[in-house]
């Protein structure tokens, strides 16, 4: 189903599109995933997770815009949104130039103007990095251990801060590895999600030195990306980039 002329309610499964939404128009959400945790006060209906929908909450709140993406929400569940005569558009960028680009079209399909955040975005990331550079693992997951992979946002966000990741070759974009068989890395790479690794959760299982950043940060692509290059270099400044 096409896009609607007129868009006055969106339900958002993805965390990351559902902040963009809320701080560029905060009456238009209508409902958003229980994992949609920014801005702080949001309040919208919670339709579940974003793996797991709850799809007749969705369609009782008789969005006119579903706004989804290809890596964190099924095939099957947008599949049956559509066949409930639901517009849903979907995302997957996978570079920040990619994200910024995807972000503008997705707002103006919410018939939304172009965000002042939108902007500071792009200017925050148009200038590549000159630094030092380090090869690093980024593990997503433990029990089993999961970490970044080929094709990733969150891959071409660390490139552009300096690490290279050492998977970045990899067959899989979010592969289960054995620690014992990566390849050789400087650099350990924690994010606080989707596995909410610590200081205390996830650096004792390496010998190389690691750093613990802010998954939001690192993995989201909307108004964070504003303060996320920032942020980031901040928090790797303590390995020496």
């Amino acid at each position: 189903m096409a896009v609607p002329a007129d868009v006055a309610r969106v339900v958002s499964l993805v965390p990351s599109l559902t902040e963009s939404v809320a701080m560029t128009a905060p009456g238009l959400l209508v409902g958003a995933t229980d994992w949609c945790s920014q801005p702080p006060d949001l309040d919208v209906a919670r339709v579940k997770g974003t793996k797991s929908p709850a799809l007749d909450r969705v369609i009782a709140l008789r969005p006119d815009l579903v706004l989804a993406n290809a890596e964190e929400n099924r095939p099957e569940d947008l599949a049956a949104l559509r066949a409930a005569g639901l517009a849903v558009w979907v995302t997957f960028p996978r570079t920040v130039p990619e994200a910024l680009t995807s972000l503008g079209r997705m707002l103006l399909a919410c018939r939304l103007d172009r965000p002042s955040w939108l902007d500071a975005a792009q200017a925050a990331w148009a200038e590549p990095w000159s630094g030092p550079r380090r090869r690093a693992v980024v593990p997503i997951w433990r029990r089993p251990w999961m970490a970044v992979g080929s094709g990733t946002f969150t891959g071409d966000v660390l490139s552009r801060l300096g690490v290279d990741n050492v998977l970045a070759d990899h067959p899989e974009r979010y592969p289960r590895v054995d620690l014992a068989g990566l390849p050789p890395y400087e650099l350990v790479v924690l994010p606080d999600e989707p596995y909410a690794f610590s200081p205390t959760d996830g650096p004792e299982a390496f010998s190389a030195p690691t750093v613990c950043v802010s998954g939001r940060h690192l993995t989201w692509y909307g108004p964070s990306l504003a303060e996320a290059r920032h942020v980031l270099r901040e928090q790797l400044s303590a390995v020496g980039l």
